[in-house]
């Protein structure tokens, strides 16, 4: 569900330079009928690069689809690819960029670093979300079955918003299922006291005073934002500790373990662009001073995409200062800290948690994309459809998924 609209950038935001609107872009070019749509896949991302950045410039393309990102995913994993390139003509209508792994214990054709996503669009043009009102449902599903043939079973796209920010996604033209995780946004106004009047704001300033009194209490504290690109990096280190830590007291597996990950995300540690507009990643820190001076006590890492932050990870030290509430400590600092620096809209990313809920006023479901390009990929679909109703059932009844996660830490599984 949908609490309230998620604020739609303005121009500026939407494109970094302007943009034609489809009935110039129209009279530029000439008018291909949806009939013409073509697609091909391709096992690499360099033939694409130029079209591929071109897209990126739409700040409704989302982040974890632009070449850097996927660029440092594909040098850490080296999975198999099939970027599927969809044209009208000459002119570019979408690029996905999938890769080929196995999922559920199928050959799965899934976004490029699909575990490690918060929110996924696919790249598209103007013009073809525009064409793609036309474009009758059977036709995308069979071009993207021809291309992807003999490449995998299943195409599973995950966590796709239907709309997003004003823009409905054309892949809604495909069979998909609602997933089990909604996404959880707090929109940025004009201050900081505004953007509370959207939550419980005397409350949240309550917790804030007390937080920071015991903070003071124990020597006081520094909020880390910025700093050399090493810095940033021993952060990212120090998260990996702090995150495997806090999975081994859970009986959790940790999902950060594997090098590969961790090359990935330093990798994202380093995609700027020139004008703050596009940032893969950065690492943001309470460290305590006073006797503990030096120990941190949260850590969190966000991107930005045009006036989109979104946190991808957090991890709070519970050996020290628990009662401070540290993480929530963060996030205040966050979210005040972005004020001012055209941001509109804070993403506390995918998953059912208390504190995003106490933050957050618009939950946004997302869907997955299941089409089958086999036989086999049937039974592939039907798994992923179950596994994912299942799992939502369980989500959506509170005490069920409670016992459900005490179960999970104690038996590890």
């Amino acid at each position: 569900m949908q609490a309230q609209k998620l604020p739609v950038p303005d121009k500026a935001h939407h494109s970094r330079e302007p943009n034609p609107g489809v009935s110039e872009l129209q009279a530029l070019t000439p008018q291909l009928a949806v009939a013409e749509l073509d697609i091909v896949v391709l096992d690499s991302l360099e033939p694409l690069e130029e079209v591929w950045r071109e897209l990126d410039r739409d700040n409704l393309n989302s982040l974890h689809q632009g070449y850097d990102w996927c660029l440092s995913w594909t040098k850490a994993f080296q999975h198999q690819l099939s970027i599927v390139w969809g044209r009208l003509g000459e002119e570019t209508a979408f690029i996905l960029p999938v890769e080929i792994t196995r999922f559920h214990g199928f050959r799965t054709a899934r976004f490029i670093g699909a575990d490690h996503s918060n929110i996924n669009t696919g790249l598209f043009t103007e013009r073809f979300i525009e064409l793609a009102k036309n474009l009758k449902p059977p036709k995308l599903a069979k071009l993207l079955r021809c291309a992807l043939d003999g490449r995998a079973d299943l195409l599973l796209l995950q966590n796709i918003p239907l709309e997003w920010r004003g823009r409905r996604n054309p892949l809604a033209l495909l069979p998909m299922v609602q997933n089990q995780n909604h996404a959880y946004h707090l929109p940025l106004l004009a201050g900081m006291e505004s953007t509370l009047q959207q939550v419980n704001a005397k409350g949240r300033r309550k917790k804030f005073r007390a937080q920071l009194r015991r903070l003071e209490a124990l020597g006081g504290f520094d909020y880390v934002s910025t700093g050399t690109s090493e810095e940033q990096h021993r952060l990212l280190d120090r998260f990996f500790e702090q995150k495997s830590e806090r999975f081994d007291a859970l009986g959790l597996p940790d999902v950060f373990e594997d090098s590969q990950t961790k090359a990935f995300l330093h990798g994202a540690l380093d995609i700027r662009d020139p004008d703050g507009q596009t940032v893969g990643l950065e690492m943001h820190v309470i460290r305590l001073k006073g006797e503990y001076d030096g120990h941190i006590a949260a850590l969190a890492g966000i991107s930005r995409k045009g006036d989109h932050i979104i946190c991808q990870f957090s991890a709070i030290d519970e050996s020290l200062a628990a009662e401070t509430s540290p993480g929530e400590f963060l996030f205040w600092q966050m979210i005040v800290g972005q004020h001012g620096k055209g941001v509109g809209l804070f993403d506390f990313g995918l998953g059912d948690q208390r504190y995003k809920r106490s933050w957050a006023p618009v939950e946004t479901a997302h869907y997955d994309v299941v089409l089958p390009l086999s036989l086999r990929g049937r039974v592939g679909g039907l798994v992923h459809r179950a596994i994912t109703r299942v799992k939502a059932f369980i989500k959506s009844r509170q005490k069920i998924y409670y016992l459900a996660q005490r179960i999970h830490r104690v038996i590890g599984v």
